[in-house]
Order: C-alpha cells, then sequence, then structure tokens
C-alpha cells in the first residue's frame, strides 16, 4: 500500500501544476494580433525593387498591391519612381484608419517611412511619413502614393 501512495504523489502534482497553468493562462489579458512584421518587410523590398526597375514596374506593383477597396483612388507615377524606406520598430495596428471615410476591409496597421521620390534618377522630393499596410486574405494590401510635382 505505501508503494502506491508514493506512485500517486507525483501524478497529483502534474495535476495540480497543470491546473495552476490553465488557471493562470486564462486569466491572462487578450494578445494584440502579431505584427505581420515579415509580409510588410517583403512589401517594402518589392516596392524598392520595383522602383529601381523604373516607373513602369513600379506602376504595376502598385497596382498589383493596391488594396481591392480603394482600386479607384490610385495614381499614374509617369515619370517618378518612389522608394519607401520603413521603420519597423513603429509598426503598430490603425484601427480607426478611414480614407475618405471608408474603412478598409482587413487588420489595418500603419508604419513610419522615409519617402525618397526619383524622376529620371534625379531625386526630387525627401520627406518622412507613414505608410499604411492592410493585412488581408494572408497578403499586404496598401494604398499607392500620389506624390506632388
Amino acid at each position: 500500500m505505501p508503494d502506491t501512495v508514493v506512485h500517486d504523489r507525483p501524478r497529483r502534482r502534474a495535476g495540480v501544476l497543470t491546473g495552476a497553468v490553465l488557471v493562470v493562462a486564462a486569466c491572462a489579458p487578450p494578445q494584440e494580433p502579431p505584427a505581420p512584421t515579415a509580409l510588410a518587410e517583403q512589401y517594402f523590398a518589392d516596392n524598392n525593387a520595383a522602383a529601381r526597375s523604373g516607373p513602369e514596374a513600379q506602376q504595376e506593383f502598385f497596382r498589383r498591391t493596391q488594396h481591392p477597396d480603394f482600386t479607384d483612388q490610385a495614381c499614374e507615377l509617369g515619370d517618378t519612381t518612389v522608394e519607401l524606406d520603413p521603420a519597423m520598430s513603429t509598426l503598430r495596428p490603425d484601427p480607426g484608419f478611414a480614407p475618405d471615410g471608408r474603412r478598409p476591409r482587413g487588420e489595418v496597421w500603419v508604419v513610419g517611412v522615409e519617402v525618397t521620390t526619383r524622376t529620371a534618377g534625379t531625386v526630387t522630393g525627401h520627406q518622412i511619413g507613414s505608410q499604411h499596410l492592410v493585412l488581408l486574405d494572408g497578403r499586404i494590401r496598401a494604398f499607392a502614393p500620389c506624390p506632388s510635382g
């Protein structure tokens, strides 16, 4: 009989420990959804590769990645390319974003970016701003910039 008691103690301890872990986990505050960091980084890498390939390649990139609810708001870049250098540490959710009062479908994120525009290889503009990205159907969508010359 003493052997049975000795063997049951580890099981009881494991059961109590498991129960305590489950109680603590249930009391934890809900987590923010994980940031789509890798997808966002790829979006910016692809954008800048398209910019290096020229205005036509970048215009096609913006057409492919424009948020589907806002395809009517795409701009023609002409001879301009737009390089975006994100500060990924600033990536955060922005659920209140609603361009023209319309909230886009998907998870909306915003990130600080350094924007450089070029025309015929010459820098024509440089500024700090923000870029909204939307995680929709497992892909990053965005809003094509409309640089003013």
